[in-house]
């Protein structure tokens, strides 16, 4: 596609979107958790993951679990458990051949997130996956992230998008499913309704 305009060095980028050094935005980066971030990951039930594939292609995962299930080991250290899933683990694979990892974390009803970049490490480890069990079961792997960069982000993308006011949501029932998705996409004889009933069971019987 052809567009008026393609920016490709930082001096047009900045002539239009001017930024200091100095500024407040470019000071509030740590290299560290500190008490505030503890507690804001300790209400959160909602993280997105970033990897990059050896190819260079970028992979976004979600993460949810009951608010405070990413642990704080110490200020500069994270531990995510794996749960169950489809075991595609493209996140895994990523961090196997690039370990850097960028993380948000959204606390429901709250217009502001916490930002953390780092370096990924895949761990089995028995006394750590204990401590992040629910209902009995524990995760078999988790995810430590040793922490390079952490600050707090005025999301102004979440006041705009009016994601935490209901009268904005749209009918319920109205959004493509997975099951829409994966009909269109894999053709093997199944209809939505069944793909539907089969992922509706997994989702009910597989959480833990």
């Amino acid at each position: 596609m052809k567009f008026e305009e393609e920016i490709h060095d930082l001096g047009r980028l900045r002539e239009l979107l001017p930024f200091s050094e100095s500024a407040p935005a470019a000071l509030k980066v740590s290299d560290r958790l500190n008490e505030i971030g503890r507690r804001f990951i300790g209400l959160s039930p909602f993280i997105i993951i970033a990897t990059k594939d050896k190819n260079g292609l970028m992979d976004v995962t979600p993460k949810g679990d009951p608010a405070g299930f990413v642990k704080v080991l110490d200020n500069k250290t994270l531990a995510i458990p794996e749960r169950l899933g489809n075991n595609r683990v493209d996140g895994f694979c990523n961090i196997l051949t690039d370990p850097n990892v960028a993380l948000i974390f959204i606390v429901p009803d709250h217009n502001f997130t916490l930002r953390i970049a780092g370096k990924g490490r895949i761990v089995r480890d028995g006394a750590l996956c204990s401590k992040m069990a629910v209902n009995g079961k524990e995760p078999e792997l988790a995810l430590v992230v040793d922490i390079e960069e952490a600050f707090m982000h005025c999301s102004k993308s979440l006041i705009r998008s009016g994601i935490w006011r209901g009268e904005t949501w749209p009918e319920r029932g109205t959004a493509p499913r997975l099951a829409d998705w994966q009909v269109t996409v894999v053709d093997d004889g199944r209809t939505v309704d069944e793909v539907f009933a089969k992922q509706d069971h997994d989702e009910k019987t597989r959480m833990y």
